[in-house]
């Protein structure tokens, strides 16, 4: 299990809290109880040894290519190829025991995370970057990879679920992924009640003209007549250059080729005045025009971000490769 960083503590105390039996695990059945006890082990604590792991993420068309790369042996290779989405393999790779999975959050349709001990990450951080030149390889940052989950629509804890505006996974795109057939689930009543029927939902829009002002979290959204209608959850820009974003609007207005309106409001809001009180130097805030796409990116759209290659942030958080 790979949690959001923000969140490690809380899963944990979480996870332990239902091992332990100390808390309930369904209100409408509170004598209900896990079978028996799970052997949990935090991977990057100390503690845990040689099985400690960090996450190095290796993202892209060619990211399959470029781990073939690093092995001669051709059932290695096969072995790679043939791991499905969602799916991970064992293996050893130039001398470093690995732990490979068919996942990531950068949208595209191959990607990897790559599990290993905190002592090797160096030597196959240098080795990914050494190896990854030929195919076009960069190192990413953070804001890279949130630049891209953004563009693919992929909701963020505390900006797209949860967060300040209390999004459930039904609002925000992603209703396929709560199984409430599962044997116990925490809120499964309450999200059955309400989570279909809160009257929003989470959007992906484009500004219409680049260079205007980056709408932030929280700034509102209105109709083509003025009515405000949400609030952006997220922005950046995409790979062609325009601001890109998400936002949590009544589902009204959920339809690809929406006309909307952003106001990205400035630190300072000017002092509200009627538009007969007006004098000569009053500045007015407006808002820019906005389009609402496809909740998820067609394959259409994804061959445009093929066009220009993302730009070089070194740090070690993320390997991003580009075409």
């Amino acid at each position: 299990m790979v949690v959001n960083a923000a969140n490690e503590d809380k899963d944990w105390d979480w996870l332990n809290a239902v091992n332990e039996g100390r808390v309930l695990i369904d209100r409408e059945h509170p004598d209900k109880k896990v079978l028996s006890k799970a052997i949990l082990r935090n991977l990057k604590d100390p503690s845990s040894g040689e099985r400690r792991r960090i996450d190095l993420a290796l993202q892209g068309p060619r990211s399959l290519a470029i781990l073939q790369s690093l092995t001669d042996d051709r059932k290695v290779k096969d072995a790679l190829a043939r791991v499905r989405r969602t799916d991970l393999i064992e293996v050893e790779l130039a001398g470093l025991d690995l732990v490979i999975a068919r996942t990531g959050y950068c949208g595209e349709e191959v990607g990897y995370e790559i599990f290993v001990h905190p002592d090797q990450a160096s030597a196959l951080w240098n080795l990914l970057l050494e190896e990854g030149k030929p195919f076009g390889l960069q190192p990413t940052g953070l804001a890279c990879r949130d630049s891209t989950r953004t563009e693919a629509g992929l909701p963020l804890y505390g900006h797209e679920l949860a967060g300040p505006f209390g999004i459930n996974p039904i609002e925000a795109g992603f209703s396929g992924y709560v199984k409430l057939h599962k044997p116990f689930f925490i809120g499964r009543r309450a999200l059955m009640e309400k989570g279909y029927n809160t009257g929003k939902e989470v959007v992906r829009f484009r500004m219409n003209e680049k260079g205007v002002r980056v709408p932030k979290t929280g700034d509102p959204v209105v109709n083509k007549r003025g009515k405000y209608i949400g609030v952006v959850t997220s922005c950046a820009i995409d790979s062609q250059g325009y601001l890109l974003g998400l936002a949590y609007v009544d589902k009204r207005y959920n339809r690809e080729g929406e006309r909307i309106g952003i106001f990205a409001l400035p630190g300072k809001v000017p002092p509200g005045k009627s538009m007969d009180e007006l004098t000569a130097g009053d500045r007015v805030l407006l808002h820019d025009e906005a389009t609402v796409l496809t909740r998820f990116p067609t394959p259409e759209e994804k061959e445009t971000w093929r066009g220009k290659p993302a730009k070089k942030v070194t740090t070690f958080m993320d390997l991003v490769q580009t075409e």
